[in-house]
């Protein structure tokens, strides 16, 4: 049976996903900028219109505005939310030019824009921590279990005991590490290397197909070969608050990889576009962990923080990585990027932000059921 969170739930548990992370990521930019006596002009969660805020002793408006797909904080110096030069800043007098972003060192400045992207970073880091010190972590072996009848894996010969070595060029040596190569690879050709007995030995299996749909009625297309792990070899070993950061920092590393290979498979065009989700689709999955407990929300929370901090590092400027690469430019040639090219720079990006929203707000609604609803009213 299929389970839907209503309405409000969902729009709820968008908002706690969300407004917090978009909070958290502008103060990192707004304690970096004060750390180095940067005046910040406004502090914005959401865009557009504002709807409500306030003045504090230091004129900084704090304000909520009608669009909460975002934040920003605008220092002064900047000529709008984007954080682009203002040509005048430099004809302010001497003490009000002093707290302007355009003002600070390189890299001062750099440290301001990176501190976004690393506080969304940070707290998946420690979300992550916490669940290893929580739980521990799982320890298992690239020991085959059992073998499916029929499967990829019984067709390849391989049998319980054997050990896994290596998928393709990718070395494993737990039943994850098969788990992380295989779900994102269904339908292709595989090198399978395992040991048996103590000999080295090679197979080819071609990665079966399965249509996994969960109880939110979500399908979703998963690679399978058919083993099971060694369940007495699975173990949760407790890890020590020191040593947490740790594994948890190894955890992210293979989220960031999965990742990286998902978004080069669509790049290449091994998967469909439709894929990629947008605002309207983290708020779906928002209320669906949201019903499932507060520890399905939390991790959930977790995965879009790391997956802002990842996006908002992209050379791509109007988002924090164009601005660093502007810095970087700055570093090698010893001089700013001349202001006709940010400004050219920063309309493409614009226009190649806007028009990645309205791609995954399309798909979004695919994934909703819009399109086939209409073509249907329409046929």
């Amino acid at each position: 049976m299929i389970q839907s969170p209503g309405l409000l739930q969902t729009v709820l548990a968008f908002l706690l996903v969300i407004g917090p992370l978009v909070f958290l990521h502008e103060l990192g930019h707004y304690l970096a900028g004060r750390l180095f006596g940067v005046k910040a002009e406004e502090f914005s969660i959401g865009f557009g219109r504002e709807l409500f805020g306030v003045t504090d002793k230091r004129g900084t408006r704090w304000k909520f505005s009608l669009l909460p797909l975002g934040g920003f904080v605008k220092f002064a110096g900047d000529m709008d939310p984007s954080s682009r030069s203002d040509p005048n800043w430099l004809a302010l007098p001497a003490e009000e030019r002093a707290q302007t972003f355009q003002a600070k060192a390189l890299w001062q400045r750099a440290i301001i824009v990176a501190a976004g992207p690393v506080t969304n970073f940070a707290i998946a880091l420690g979300i992550l921590t916490a669940f290893v010190v929580a739980v521990g972590e799982l320890k298992t072996s690239a020991v085959v279990g059992q073998v499916e009848a029929g499967s990829p894996a019984q067709v390849a010969g391989l049998a319980r005991g054997d050990r896994i070595t290596a998928l393709g060029d990718r070395p494993v040596a737990s039943f994850q590490d098969m788990l992380r190569y295989v779900q994102i690879r269904p339908g292709e050709r595989v090198t399978i290397a395992f040991e048996r007995e103590g000999r080295a030995q090679r197979v080819e299996a071609t990665i079966a197909a399965k249509i996994d749909v969960d109880r939110f009625g979500n399908r979703v297309k998963l690679g399978r070969l058919g083993i099971a792990m060694d369940a007495s070899a699975a173990r949760f070993e407790p890890v020590s608050p020191l040593a947490a950061p740790v594994v948890a920092l190894a955890k992210i590393g293979d989220i960031l990889g999965m990742m990286g290979e998902v978004i080069g498979q669509i790049i290449v065009g091994k998967r469909p576009v439709s894929e990629l989700g947008g605002p309207l689709q983290i708020a779906k999955v928002s209320g669906e962990q949201f019903s499932l407990g507060l520890s399905s929300f939390i991790f959930f929370i977790a995965l879009v923080s790391l997956n802002l901090a990842v996006i908002n590092l992209l050379p791509v400027p109007v988002l924090d990585g164009g601005h660093l690469m502007f810095y970087a430019i700055e570093a090698v040639l010893r001089r700013p990027v001349s202001p006709q090219a940010m400004e050219w720079a920063f309309r493409g990006g614009l226009a190649a932000v806007l028009a990645l929203m309205v791609m995954v707000t399309v798909n979004d609604l695919g994934t909703f059921g819009l399109w086939t609803r209409l073509a249907g009213l329409i046929g």
